[in-house]
């Protein structure tokens, strides 16, 4: 159990994060849109303002990006959102894979994509959609994927920047996120 908050506002509604250590030196809030449905709705509603209009498909990286860029693609009046998956499944014939690291992460993982979420990524223009944008670590493979699969990326996006990401000059976020000291 954390015994350190951060308190914050994000699309209008107040979360306390638990300060969690990710080794000795760095802490990192815990933002967790899971399962948040007030928080994810009013997110998705502030991103699809600032994102660009002309956008075919999103794509995100499983788990936490997944209930955000499904409002999103509501909201956008999309059909259809693709998840790239973090193993390849018995279903995937020829999966299009990239190397993924993390911070919330212990070690390499994989990204991957299926054939029909490459068809429906290649020709179109793809927003890139995730919770928190740190070391851009997911946001690269993301980038590398949709390049792959024939993608135009049109923009990238996150409820959260956090760290340097926060100096980015290509990322859209609402809010930005410290990282903390251990303890």
């Amino acid at each position: 159990m954390a015994n350190r908050f951060y308190e914050m506002q994000v699309a209008g509604c107040k979360r306390k994060l638990p300060i969690i250590n990710l080794n000795e030196k760095i802490a990192i809030a815990g933002f967790i849109i899971l399962g948040d449905i007030e928080l994810t709705e009013k997110a998705a509603e502030a991103l699809v303002a600032k994102v660009p209009q002309d956008v075919e498909v999103i794509l995100t990286a499983e788990t936490k990006g997944i209930p955000l860029a499904e409002a999103m693609t509501r909201k956008m009046g999309l059909q259809h959102y693709v998840v790239a998956r973090k193993s390849v499944k018995a279903y995937m014939e020829n999966p299009l894979i990239v190397e993924d690291e993390s911070i919330t992460t212990q070690g390499k993982q994989i990204l991957c994509l299926m054939d029909d979420d490459i068809a429906r990524i290649r020709g179109h223009k793809v927003l890139l959609v995730d919770d928190v944008i740190s070391t851009g670590g997911s946001l690269k493979a993301l980038e590398n994927l949709a390049e792959q699969a024939g993608g135009q990326i049109v923009g990238k996006c996150a409820v959260l920047a956090e760290g340097d990401a926060i100096n980015r000059g290509d990322i859209i976020y609402l809010e930005e996120l410290p990282f903390f000291d251990a303890e």
